[in-house]
């Protein structure tokens, strides 16, 4: 075989006497270098042995198979050893997670600890999904925006909000786009899509909870009715798993242990009074007038599970009183609104709604939920010449990822999380 050059992090050395063995965690999966002392040139044993866990390396030699009937794969053999810099010791962190550490400790550590190929597969998975995700929103003709993030007036009623000064006066951390992609489809883009940070000042320490994450934004324009909004999901959801089942199916399995189950469509839906129900006959208590808790989810997707087979449900009919002005209220229902939230595998990964877009109707709407209407004149000023009917959702992709994947935490799938006691690194 041809000489290769391998680069990448030192994360096993063994020593054998006559023959030298390091694997290597490389910018292609993990690489075995053997060395044989009788053979190698004496400068390369030498640096073989200056080398620390860690340590970072360029190996230059012949790659041959590995030896045996029993063995797959391959090994470098080197003719060159190039220390590109030696690791301090000891370690703070096994990245291999041999030797088990705290959350708190690997997220402190997180460059370390990302030093694993399991963990690195989390990231590129997360990479094909975002294209993918784009991938559909191109092909129908969506228009990706970006949105401000220093905004003037908090984007969502109810949520916490990070504020900061602004040159003399109050600026705020965007919750999400939605202003501004409303904006764009009352200035005839039609349809609009962005993939970009948001951010929650929610004094949460929970597996799905985080103070910055990125949230997949949707609107569009011209839909004829609520539906409009949840088939455009559920199709777009069936193409992205679809085509991670084929990319990463196997290896997400050997991974993770974890099958991507192509769901059917339509996802199932259940009114929050039928959640209610259900979830009260498994004896937990319930809130009427607002949204389930995190053990509510859990067990209506353990309902839908076994009843319908799905991993997906829609939950529908919410009542105002937990909705944000802007959304939609049925002529012949005013207490609920027209919107959803889409539960995959007993988590939240998406808020769904048609937007009320005539004028006087979200001014009284807004009026009726105490906002004072001059700090959102700017957003309302979008609906006074002519506004098309629109809907969209905002859907969370680590919390996509979490449930895809099997993980425990959104922490895991995401590169640096943020929670209330979290600034660093």
């Amino acid at each position: 075989m041809p000489d290769i050059t391998v680069e990448g992090f030192v994360e096993e050395i063994r020593d054998l006497g006559g023959l030298k063995f390091i694997r290597l965690y490389a910018t292609d999966g993990y690489k075995q270098i053997t060395i044989n002392k009788k053979k190698a040139d004496p400068k390369l044993v030498t640096a073989f042995d200056t080398l620390t866990r860690q340590s970072c390396i360029r190996v230059t030699g012949e790659e041959r198979p590995l030896p045996g009937p029993d063995e797959e794969g391959t090994e470098v053999h080197p003719s060159r050893l190039e220390i590109l810099s030696l690791a301090a010791v000891p370690l703070p962190l096994e990245p291999s997670g041999k030797v088990p550490a705290e959350l708190d400790t690997r997220f402190a550590w997180r460059f370390l600890d990302l030093r694993d190929d399991k963990k690195r597969t989390i990231f590129q998975v997360e990479t094909a999904v975002e294209h993918h995700m784009r991938e559909y929103f191109i092909e129908n003709g969506f228009i990706e925006i970006h949105s401000p993030k220093l905004i003037g007036a908090p984007s969502e009623s109810g949520a916490e909000v990070f504020s900061l000064p602004y040159f003399g006066r109050e600026a705020y951390l965007a919750q999400s786009p939605q202003f501004y992609k409303q904006m764009a489809i009352c200035a005839g883009f039609n349809r609009v899509f962005e993939v970009a940070p948001v951010f929650r000042a929610e004094s949460s320490f929970t597996y799905r909870h985080s103070t910055e994450f990125t949230s997949v934004d949707v609107e569009i324009g011209y839909i004829k009715s609520f539906e409009d909004v949840v088939t455009f999901e559920q199709d777009w959801i069936l193409y992205v798993l679809k085509k991670i089942k084929a990319e990463f199916g196997k290896r997400i399995m050997e991974t993770f242990g974890v099958e991507i189950e192509i769901p059917k469509l339509p996802f199932p839906q259940v009114t929050m009074n039928e959640a209610y129900d259900i979830v009260e006959a498994a004896g937990i208590k319930v809130d009427r007038h607002s949204d389930l808790n995190s053990e509510g989810e859990k067990e209506l997707g353990r309902y839908v599970k076994e009843k319908m087979g799905s991993d997906f449900v829609f939950l529908t009919e919410f009542p105002e009183s937990v909705r944000p002005f802007y959304h939609m209220r049925p002529e012949n229902n005013n207490s609920t609104t027209l919107s959803a939230d889409l539960l995959y595998k007993g988590l939240e990964i998406t808020t769904l709604a048609q937007r009320e877009h005539r004028y006087e109707i979200l001014r009284r709407q807004a009026v009726e939920k105490g906002l004072h209407l001059h700090n959102i004149e700017f957003y309302l000023d979008f609906f006074k010449y002519g506004a098309p009917p629109s809907g969209g959702f905002g859907f969370g992709l680590a919390r996509f990822m979490l449930c895809m994947l099997g993980q425990k935490t959104v922490k895991e799938v995401t590169l640096l999380p943020r929670d209330p006691k979290t600034l660093f690194p």
